[in-house]
């Protein structure tokens, strides 16, 4: 039993493009009486909205998310009702983890007489990725009948509704009264499109290249046409801009979605290559092992780690001056290895102790989660009359408690 690699380094990917692509484009301006406020580059920098289309990875996120809730269903044993709670437990604990720890240290800044600014700013970050709850816990809930739908009437059958309802409400959007705010409905039903096509690429109905290369040239022509019609660049939200990509989530949001799932089905090969060397392979495992911490704790130590560093007053390049400018940018990228490091002590903190380590993969996989989605390979039975050449590639399985074939194993040729 193996991980889909390919599956794994996609969602690594994802955790890594929305944490890379928050702590990019969030800046926070140290201001005169030493609170924070919130800024973007993209205001400034308008030119930089095509780097989105890379860090906006919530579509592979759903895809990964659909495949993985597929595959759990798949091999669990009892009824929907316990695979759901568990499942809901794995995303819902870390939730309550953090609004608790983040509660507390909120009220901790308030007493300490923290800028009524930078509470805010930080309440806002801290609470802001939570949004993804909602979609992700509708869709894991209705997985099973996902499933069903895509065997019986196909992938492109399942989705064709779903974008009806973006491209209604993104006509909608344009043709009523500014300020207008429609229900929520495009927030599932936009994210619903990659996560149906994790769950059918779960149940083996969307392999090969050829199924590849039609989700990656179909998604990337829909988005040149949608740019064409004058849709937004950027693939984030730009304060100030009348109409966002992301809040609600367009037409754009879906087919980048499409596109980004095609091109990484497409890099397959070359990912599974590189899964195969030990640092990588070991690093995705522990990216996955972790990704919801991983999300929900980003956007806090960003904050954590810019309001303890303006204490001294003095406002840092890239941290806490007014991002207008490529050397605003640049410097950002370098406190970027700070952040991460902080971002990976307090989610090694927060790993409960004690907890299932899991089995040792082969081939520089690492350790993977007994909760994690496997696939099934070939199983090779070993045959002591078996006469020619050894395969040195051959791998004999053999039980303690069987030391006849133990004998024969070790009589053979390494």
């Amino acid at each position: 039993m193996n991980r889909d690699r390919t599956v794994d380094a996609l969602r690594a990917y994802a955790i890594g493009g929305v944490v890379l692509g928050h702590w990019l484009v969030t800046g926070l301006v140290l201001t005169g009486d030493g609170g924070l406020h919130q800024a973007s580059p993209l205001t400034a920098l308008p030119g930089l909205a095509p780097v989105t289309w890379v860090l906006q990875t919530l579509g592979l996120f759903f895809f990964t998310a659909g495949f993985g809730s597929t595959r759990s269903l798949a091999r669990h044993r009892g009824g929907p009702g316990g695979w759901l709670a568990r499942r809901l437990r794995r995303l819902l604990l870390p939730t309550v983890a953090l609004l608790g720890v983040g509660a507390a240290v909120l009220l901790a800044a308030t007493v300490a007489g923290t800028p009524d600014d930078t509470l805010a700013v930080a309440l806002r970050l801290a609470v802001s990725p939570l949004w993804f709850l909602l979609p992700l816990v509708f869709l894991v809930a209705v997985t099973g009948p996902l499933r069903s739908s895509v065997r019986r009437w196909g992938v492109a059958r399942c989705v064709a509704p779903a974008v009806a309802v973006v491209a209604a409400a993104d006509l909608a959007l344009r043709l009523l009264p500014a300020g207008t705010h429609l229900p929520p409905v495009t927030v599932v039903a936009a994210w619903s499109v990659p996560y149906l096509l994790g769950v059918a690429h779960a149940d083996g109905r969307l392999v090969g290249r050829r199924a590849a290369g039609t989700l990656a040239g179909g998604g990337a022509a829909v988005l040149t046409a949608l740019l064409a019609v004058g849709y937004p660049v950027s693939a984030v939200g730009v304060p100030g801009a009348g109409i966002s990509n992301l809040n609600p989530p367009s037409l754009l949001a879906v087919a980048l979605a499409v596109t980004q799932v095609g091109l990484g089905l497409l890099a397959s090969p070359v990912l599974e290559r590189l899964l195969a060397r030990p640092l990588p392979g070991r690093s995705v495992t522990e990216v996955n092992r972790h990704a919801v911490r991983i999300y929900l704790c980003h956007q806090p130590v960003l904050v954590a780690v810019t309001a303890l560093t303006a204490r001294g007053g003095l406002a840092l390049p890239g941290l806490h001056t007014r991002p207008d400018s490529l050397g605003w940018v640049l410097a950002r990228c370098c406190w970027l290895p700070l952040l991460a490091a902080v971002l990976v002590t307090v989610v090694r903190i927060g790993q409960p102790a004690g907890g299932p380590r899991g089995r040792r993969q082969p081939g520089g996989g690492g350790v993977a989660d007994r909760s994690a989605e496997y696939v099934s390979t070939a199983s090779q039975v070993y045959d002591h009359r078996r006469s020619g050449p050894p395969d040195l590639q051959e791998v004999i399985a053999v039980r303690d408690s069987d030391p006849p074939s133990r004998g024969r194993a070790d009589g053979q040729p390494r």
